[in-house]
């Protein structure tokens, strides 16, 4: 039988860029020291001035314990021939590159490293450090810059996709604050569909958590068990919720079996009580509206729970709240009617004809509870800011829409979309400190790096500021706390420790 090659131990000694493998021996002679800083340093989006730190406790679990636990239980000369055999296949025989580090690294154990950090879940403002690494061993300077590829890597998503959440989750309070919804019902109004977007299941679960830091409802359940591994101790408060709800495979197969009537009727009497939702555009949209669950009303409205309608193409703007604008919706909606042109109206005010509903505290209408529905096709936090303002000026309340967020939010962004980067800004030389700086000619500005050892404090207004070429002191009280040293973790947060300090949730 055939099967698959087994992991090599040497694996995470190779998770970095192949330009690193020789750096050892590039450093100035006398090096026994490197600070770097992880630090998000511009904005590709506008009005995000600040990046939410999270997923280093996850990498230093994953990565610096778990992957290295092979290579350190590995019989010493086996690890370093697979290595050397590995090495020599990418470099050649021509490039000789002593490999005596790599066997000392073997036999301490564990990797000599510290992590000091801000708290996950701060939201960091743009040019300081989330947090720093440096060696704690003089032979091991090497290593700082070494794991830089695999570090980057690992942090700059699940941090991205939770200061996404959060610009969110302002877009959605503010809303609720303005039309009458409440802060509870916002935690389930912005739902993560992005999975089947992401490379691969690891990457789906690290972003999964950065959305679920901001809101409570996902269908990526990847994210259970990372966070059960990376961020324990919760305190049975439930990571993430969902409801039962269909797809296309399912509308199709009953449609054509039956009727597009026939599969929601059916689909209701499965589940006659909860929150179910149902894809209503596998082929007419406005049909459904204006047919179908008219037709089912009063099976709708005597169930005990929720029927959330989820169109799923379109423009999300007019195919919720209409094309028409507000001046023309007052003239023309005398003329054309919901059977004539349903576009005209919209999903939420189709829904209101036909279910009715209440007028809240601040004048705004409310759909029947037993009526509801997501749009989960391309939205962006642009397009539900829009959507938010139509419904408002319409006189809808923000609650009556759920937003589905994918590749839209989650996986149209990059390293880059924050400037997310990992620089040395200090190092101890023949026993001399040297401050590092990057400040390219030709640059913006953008890459100028920190220098010197940093800290970080609190400024006379409350924001967290940088302090280059820090001393001894003020190290010591900087916000950079100790997390993580020597194979051992300093600190932990849970998941609902984490968002605490973010304080999203309701």
């Amino acid at each position: 039988m055939n099967t698959l090659t087994s992991p090599s131990v040497t694996a995470p000694l190779f998770e970095t860029d192949a330009y690193k493998l020789g750096h050892r021996g590039l450093y100035p002679a006398g090096t026994t020291g490197v600070l770097s800083n992880f630090t998000n340093r511009a904005s590709r989006i506008q009005g995000i001035t600040k990046v939410v730190h999270f997923g280093l406790q996850a990498f230093l679990q994953a990565y610096c314990i778990e992957s290295f636990a092979p290579f350190f239980a590995a019989d010493e000369e086996t690890a370093v021939a697979e290595y050397n055999t590995i090495l020599e296949s990418i470099l050649g025989t021509e490039h000789s590159i002593a490999t005596d580090h790599i066997r000392e690294l073997h036999r301490k154990g564990y990797l000599p490293l510290i992590f000091r950090s801000l708290p996950e879940g701060t939201r960091v403002p743009l040019r300081v450090p989330s947090f720093t690494v440096e060696n704690t061993e003089p032979g091991f300077f090497w290593l700082v810059n070494y794991i830089e590829t695999v570090l980057s890597a690992a942090i700059w998503q699940p941090s991205t996709s939770a200061t996404l959440a959060d610009a969110y989750r302002g877009i959605l309070d503010a809303a609720a604050q303005r039309t009458g919804g409440s802060r509870a019902g916002v935690n389930f109004q912005l739902h993560d569909f992005s999975f089947r977007g992401m490379p691969g299941a690891g990457a789906a679960a690290a972003s999964g958590a950065g959305h679920l830091l901001s809101f409570s409802g996902s269908d990526s359940l990847a994210t259970l068990d990372w966070v059960r591994r990376y961020y324990p101790g919760q305190n049975n408060t439930p990571v993430l919720g969902s409801v039962p709800a269909t797809e296309h495979s399912v509308m199709c197969a009953g449609i054509s079996e039956s009727s597009e009537r026939e599969t929601f009727q059916r689909i209701l009497d499965i589940h006659p009580r909860g929150i179910v939702s149902v894809v209503a555009d596998t082929f007419d949209l406005w049909k459904v509206c204006t047919e179908i669950l008219p037709a089912l009303k009063a099976k709708i409205l005597a169930r005990d729970g929720k029927l959330v309608i989820r169109p799923d193409s379109g423009d999300p703007a007019t195919i919720l709240c209409g094309t028409g604008s507000e001046s023309e919706f007052e003239v023309e909606a005398k003329v054309r009617t919901p059977e004539s042109d349903p576009a005209f109206f919209g999903v939420v005010q189709l829904l209101w004809n036909t279910f009715g509903g209440t007028i809240n505290a601040k004048g705004f209408r409310v759909l029947d509870p037993h009526i509801g529905t997501i749009y989960g096709d391309s939205i962006t936090p642009d397009r539900a800011l829009d959507i938010c303002q139509r419904l408002e000026a319409a006189g809808f309340a923000a609650e009556n829409v759920v937003f589905g967020v994918g590749s839209y939010t989650y996986q149209y962004v990059t390293r880059d979309t924050f400037s997310s980067a990992i620089k040395a800004t200090w190092a101890l030389i023949d026993g001399v400190e040297h401050n590092l700086l990057k400040d390219p000619i030709t640059d913006s500005g953008m890459k100028k790096s920190a220098t010197g050892r940093l800290a970080v404090t609190r400024d006379n207004s409350g924001d967290l500021v940088l302090i280059e070429r820090a001393t001894a002191e003020q190290e010591a009280v900087s916000l950079l706390e100790p997390v993580w040293a020597d194979g051992k973790f300093l600190r932990i947060q849970s998941f609902d420790d984490v968002r605490g300090v973010l304080g999203n949730l309701a």
